[in-house]
């Protein structure tokens, strides 16, 4: 039997280090531009929060603090118009964590099918495999009849707002999607981990009563705040949607001790209840995109999608992926090529807003070279 290790396909971002070596080359340094990891400051409410609870000797509780569950309910109540019990609530030590592992604790394995968007963030697929269920690209619903030798849908993964496209789903495909899920016995786990981003589509999540009737039977929502709130380095998220589902997901971590620690429980809530901080955090964001995409479009990249998220999803008439990462490379900027996320990405390259506001002016000046 092969091991674990052998399953998975090799770590993406390993083969962007040659590029990365030319980026660093440039005489100005490089602006990394690959990798969507915060560089702005953690909020002061958040640090204060964490300070505040860093006495904490006793082991945490699974389920979290009812304070955490309660401040995600009624964050995802404010700003997303979607009401769930605070005891459907869930903390995990960071979504990828979580998106790894659902397959395993939702006892998927061989024969199951798991589905994902065609151009996905890859840890859809790594979770799947480490369950030793099969992946299966897919946006649409024809193409998922039974197939030769394949088991049943067991694990339907929605992303909107996408990673790496930046693309917002309409809500009539959720429904279509949420819909066909139920009639066939599969869960719909929905990552949403860029819901607040949106600049010029509005992202529903689905648990939205317009999306799923009013009933989350069979849905999971995944939400993080290391976009939202700068938390990258706090490993925190938290999964809500059917209390069934939820029920069952807590009893497994229970068992496995997959707790998040009580300070960073304590900083979580402060931010789940705070909104002003991650308004200013999208003005930021909202600033950057508005110079570093006309100026990625005038040095002849063609922008598709990117309604929301920290993304640019662009395109060179006459370059494919890889040749695009290596003329940027050129001029010291660093970006991920689109055959990272999937076949259809060959052509595209994905351009984070993840820099400094000197860093982004920095990019836009060498890409006017360019153009």
């Amino acid at each position: 039997m092969p091991t674990l290790a052998a399953r998975l396909p090799r770590f993406p971002w390993d083969a962007l280090e040659p590029y990365r070596a030319k980026a660093l080359a440039h005489a100005g340094g490089i602006v990394d531009l690959s990798i969507g990891t915060p560089v702005d400051s953690v909020p002061d409410v958040v640090r204060e929060a964490l300070a505040a609870a860093s006495d904490a000797p006793g082991y945490p509780a699974t389920a979290g603090t009812r304070a955490l569950r309660q401040a995600a309910a009624g964050w995802l109540a404010r700003r997303h118009q979607v009401t769930v019990d605070p005891d459907a609530v869930l903390p995990v030590i960071g979504t990828k964590e979580l998106i790894a592992g659902l397959p395993t604790l939702l006892g998927l394995g061989p024969g199951d099918v798991v589905v994902h968007p065609e151009l996905a963030y890859p840890t859809y697929d790594v979770g799947a495999r480490m369950a030793g269920a099969r992946p299966v690209a897919a946006d649409g619903l024809v193409s998922l009849g039974p197939q030769p030798g394949s088991g049943p849908v067991r694990l339907y993964w929605l992303n909107s707002p996408s990673n790496p496209t930046g693309r917002v789903l309409p809500g009539g495909h959720l429904r279509k999607v949420v819909a066909w899920a139920r009639e066939h016995g599969a869960v719909v786990a929905s990552d949403e981990c860029y819901i607040s981003l949106a600049y010029t589509e509005n992202p529903l999540s689905v648990l939205h009563p317009d999306v799923c009737g009013g009933s989350h039977e069979g849905l999971l929502a995944v939400h993080s705040l290391s976009k939202r709130s700068n938390m990258a380095g706090y490993r925190f998220g938290f999964v809500t949607g059917d209390p069934a589902l939820v029920a069952e997901l807590l009893e497994i971590r229970k068992h496995a001790g997959m707790i998040v620690p009580a300070p960073i429980q304590a900083a979580m809530t402060a931010a789940l209840s705070d909104d002003r901080h991650a308004d200013e955090q999208h003005a930021r964001y909202a600033r950057r995109r508005e110079i570093l995409r006309p100026a990625l479009e005038q040095a002849g990249w063609l922008v598709s999608h990117s309604q929301a998220g920290l993304y640019l999803w662009a395109a060179h008439p006459d370059l494919g992926c890889w040749d695009s990462v290596s003329a940027l490379a050129e001029i010291g900027i660093l970006v991920s090529p689109g055959q990272f996320y999937g076949s259809a990405g060959t052509r595209h390259i994905r351009v984070a807003l993840t820099a400094t506001d000197e860093q982004i002016a920095d990019a836009v000046i060498r890409l006017r070279g360019l153009g």
